[in-house]
């Protein structure tokens, strides 16, 4: 078994970045199976040279995606198995909190960067840790208030520069990176925690 050479990995770097075995057989066609462990294997015959591997792969890349995200989708629910989520009243004590504490780092980082905003909603979300509208509105997620500071600044700093480049551009990201210089870390520990935060 080996790995297909990097002109497989480049067709799908957009997207999930996922290694692809492949295992040559006597087998007369070419094959894409995504395991329940989340591999994606490659099944074809001794003589199919590796373009055409690649160009039926390249043809495959949204299934492969689609594939891969259930799988991990299902991998996650597993994992969260036995676990209860949040009761109402816990929840509505970390809106009282996120009220608190959030428009104040809002009006603390606003007055470095230079912007100024609208309104600011604390809420519960399952998909967003915050938002920023076309009018300067911001939203933020209450399950922020589980997340560590610097957490919590790096999602406020990413809204605001919303405010100056609605889109995630370089040009976006080297505005978050002005003000937080760790953000890829931080950015990745968010998205490495945010199963877990909804549970306890």
């Amino acid at each position: 078994m080996r790995t297909i050479g990097c002109v497989v990995c480049d067709i799908l770097k957009s997207t999930m970045k996922q290694e692809i075995k492949l295992i040559r057989s006597r087998r007369k066609t070419i094959s894409i199976e995504v395991t329940a462990d989340a591999q994606v294997i490659v099944r074809a015959p001794m003589r199919v040279s590796l373009r055409e591997i690649n160009r039926f792969v390249g043809e495959k890349a949204d299934w492969i995606d689609k594939s891969l995200r259930k799988m991990k989708e299902r991998q996650e629910e597993i994992s969260q198995e036995g676990k209860e989520p949040l009761s109402p009243q816990e929840v509505k004590l970390l809106v009282t909190r996120a009220k608190r504490i959030i428009p104040q780092r809002v009006r603390y980082y606003a007055g470095i960067m230079g912007v100024t905003y609208g309104r600011i909603t604390i809420r519960m979300q399952k998909s967003r840790w915050g938002s920023c509208s076309g009018k300067g509105n911001l939203n933020f997620n209450c399950l922020l208030m589980r997340t560590p500071d610097e957490i919590i600044d790096y999602v406020v700093v990413h809204e605001l520069c919303h405010l100056k480049e609605m889109n995630h551009s370089k040009r976006f990201w080297a505005e978050v990176e002005k003000i937080i210089p760790d953000y890829k870390e931080r950015r990745k520990w968010l998205k490495d925690h945010e199963s877990e935060l909804m549970y306890r």
